[in-house]
C-alpha cells in the first residue's frame, strides 16, 4: 500500500498533539478534525479501490463473510483475517472518536492526547486492514 498524504499529514498532527496544553487543542479542534476526517476519507478511499478489483468470487466470499460454498478453506481463513482486521480498524477508530469527544466534554488535554495516540493507531490498523485486502487480491490473481 503506498502511503496516503492525508493520513501521514493527520500522524505528523497528532504526534505534535500530544503535547498540546487543552487551550491548544481547544483553538485546534476545526483543523484537528478536518485532518481526521481527511485521512479516514482517504483510507476508506484506498480500501473501496483494493475490494472493487478483487474478482467477483472473492467479493462473494467477503460478503458471505468467508461463509459462501465452495470456497478454499485457505481463503476461508484469509477472508476471516482481513473481516477482524476491518473490525479491529473501525473499532481503533470509533475508539478514538469517544475519546476525543471525552476530552472535549472533560476539557481534558490528557484526554485528547490519548485520543490522538488512539487515532494513530486506528490508522495503521486500517493500513494494516487494507494491506490484508490487497494480499488477498495477489492471492487471487495467482490463481486465475
Amino acid at each position: 500500500m503506498r502511503k496516503l498524504a492525508p493520513v501521514e499529514e493527520a500522524k505528523v498532527l497528532f504526534t505534535e498533539a500530544q503535547d498540546w496544553s487543552v487551550f491548544r487543542w481547544l483553538t485546534e479542534k476545526k483543523r484537528v478534525r478536518r485532518t481526521a476526517d481527511a485521512a479516514t476519507a482517504a483510507l476508506n478511499e484506498a480500501e473501496a479501490a483494493v475490494k472493487e478489483a478483487w474478482s467477483d468470487a472473492l467479493k462473494k466470499a467477503f460478503r458471505a463473510d468467508g461463509h459462501a460454498r465452495g470456497i478454499d478453506p485457505e481463503l476461508k481463513l484469509a477472508v476471516q483475517r482481513l473481516i477482524e482486521a476491518d473490525a479491529d480498524a473501525e473499532n481503533a477508530r470509533l475508539d478514538a472518536e469517544d475519546t476525543f469527544a471525552a476530552a472535549e466534554h472533560h476539557l481534558s488535554a490528557a484526554m485528547a492526547r490519548e485520543g490522538a495516540r488512539k487515532a494513530i493507531e486506528s490508522y495503521r490498523l486500517h493500513e494494516h486492514a487494507i494491506r490484508k485486502a490487497e494480499a488477498l487480491r495477489q492471492r487471487d490473481r495467482r490463481k486465475d
